[in-house]
């Protein structure tokens, strides 16, 4: 039996030299004298792993590449493509597949992929047969450049392989349900997030990936953090179906202070809506992979934050204790909404998150960052505990992810459907329409006394009307807004009837 620190000792042994003391995790190695047996796994050593690391100074992966890959544009690397039948566990009836992702372009970090299977873990060699280079000239023979990522597979017995999640980069990732295309990306950790000081991107630089018995509906991984301030351990336990269920558990150990990191965050791109039409010749009604940040906060309201591709970098923050939950959603499901047969927005996945645990005094954190491309993901969202990480001590934390159409608990109030801004009729005034929809609304005791409570500052608001449909269970309110000179406007509003609110919370922040 190998004791703690023999583990440990192989472990960060293999870290350190980007090779492990095993073979390919597919191709046993040539017989050999006395060949070692690899380490045995268990998430202990993981966690000695990170610990370990964090006493160590920081030391950036290797980006490296051999020709043709240290020069890849952006289409010759995406037309690298996986064999067919070539992933892991392929035709195996596990339920999933992976597929290991090569490296090249902006992905050039090396990460270490190994497969855990009865208590071991073997690393997965890089392997050129597994891919199509489309054209590329590439040598015979190529050295272990190792893997930038993976990509998770569902592969049902007799089914078709489809992709349910992918971690590549940094330490990002993304999941989608059953019909879904890939949308807003998940962040393991934020740091210094559009702060002056610099932004500063933790990645994962090792993954372990736990076998499933034959038929599984989960799949472990375990993930390896490092950067300049925190080395971490993540453990993520994957669940397909109506919604992907992606639980998170999380130890830091900071290697310094950290007073500015985020949790369960969140990158959508955003580049018009129908409350920023700055666009005016782009024949699409709407480009955005998230209409709005929702949030639970620990008192229980529910509020809707639509986003904006701003002209200048926002920040607004939203104080709370103990959060229930938040996300980037999609609301506007139909294909008219947006207009495009190409990007099929309406078919991103909502993305909802909710704390496992406390995680006390914070702020969820909302950036729109100005952007001129539809590929960048210029909205940014994280919960930002409000107690700094210390020096030298572990932090732990968890929360569970719905990659889905909709989220599982949903306000039992009407929603704030659609939101549209304009310049007034005949003045310099403001107009924005803002559209509930919910079955409060078709209750016509409680919509005979409703009304519409409006704040804004700094300015003003005039012209406040109603419009209530019982039938189709819909309000549209409709209001002007001074700003009284000043160069923005903070918006809330919420329907009651009488003193009781039938609505969630509607937040937004003009600006010009």
């Amino acid at each position: 039996m190998f004791e703690r620190r023999d583990v440990l000792k192989a472990a960060l042994g293999a870290f350190a030299s980007g090779l492990a003391p095993a073979a390919n995790a597919e191709t046993p190695p040539a017989a050999a004298p006395q060949a070692p047996a690899p380490p045995p796994f268990s998430r202990d050593m993981i966690v000695e792993l990170a610990r370990a690391l964090a006493a160590k100074p920081y030391a950036p992966p290797p980006t490296e590449l051999p020709q043709p890959f240290a020069s890849l544009t952006y289409e010759q690397f995406v037309g690298i493509k996986t064999k067919p039948g070539s992933a892991i566990w392929a035709g195996e009836n596990k339920g999933f597949s992976i597929e290991p992702l090569h490296r090249g372009n902006i992905f050039t970090a090396a990460v270490d992929l190994f497969i855990v299977e009865r208590g071991a873990a073997t690393r997965v060699a890089y392997d050129q047969n597994r891919f199509d280079y489309n054209g590329l000239k590439v040598p015979e023979k190529l050295p272990d450049v190792g893997y930038s990522g993976f990509r998770v597979l569902m592969a049902p017995p007799g089914g078709t392989e489809a992709e349910l999640a992918i971690f590549q980069g940094a330490s990002f990732y993304r999941a989608v349900a059953a019909g879904q295309i890939l949308g807003v990306t998940a962040r393991g950790l934020s740091i210094r997030t559009a702060d002056p000081r610099g932004e500063e991107f933790p990645a994962f630089r090792s993954f372990w990936i736990e076998r499933p018995a034959a038929g599984a509906n989960a799949l472990v991984i375990h993930a390896l953090l490092d950067s300049p301030s925190v080395a971490g351990v993540y453990h993520f336990t994957l669940r397909p179906g109506e919604a992907t269920i992606i639980d998170t558990e999380l130890t830091l150990f900071p290697r310094t202070a950290v007073d500015h990191y985020g949790l369960a965050g969140f990158a959508a791109a955003s580049l018009f809506t129908p409350l920023d039409r700055r666009r005016a010749d782009d024949l699409r009604s709407m480009v955005s992979a998230a209409n709005g940040l929702q949030m639970l906060t620990g008192a229980g309201e529910w509020l809707w934050r639509p986003v904006s591709n701003r002209e200048e970098l926002q920040f607004s923050s939203f104080m709370d204790v103990n959060p229930k939950g938040f996300g980037a959603l999609i609301r506007n499901r139909d294909v008219a909404d947006y207009q495009d047969d190409d990007q099929h927005w309406e078919r991103r996945p909502s993305l909802w998150s909710e704390p496992l645990g406390d995680w006390g005094e914070g702020a969820i954190q909302l950036v729109e960052i100005p952007s001129e491309s539809e590929n960048n993901e210029n909205i940014v969202a994280y919960w930002r505990p409000k107690a700094p990480l210390v020096g030298g001590a572990t932090a732990t934390f968890a929360y569970r992810q719905f990659w889905c159409w909709d989220p599982p608990g949903r306000p039992v109030l009407a929603v704030a459907r659609h939101s549209r801004s304009g310049r007034a009729p005949g003045s310099k005034l403001r107009r924005f329409v803002v559209v509930f929809s919910g079955d409060p609304l078709a209750d016509q005791e409680k919509t005979a006394n409703l009304s519409a409570a409006l704040t804004t500052s700094p300015g003003s608001a005039t012209n406040v009307r109603t419009f209530t449909n019982a039938q189709a269970k819909t309000c549209r309110v409709v209001f002007d807004v001074d700003p009284a000179g000043e160069n923005y406007c903070e918006m809330r509003l919420v329907l009651r009837a009488g003193e009781e609110p039938i609505s969630e919370t509607w937040l937004y922040r003009w600006t010009p």
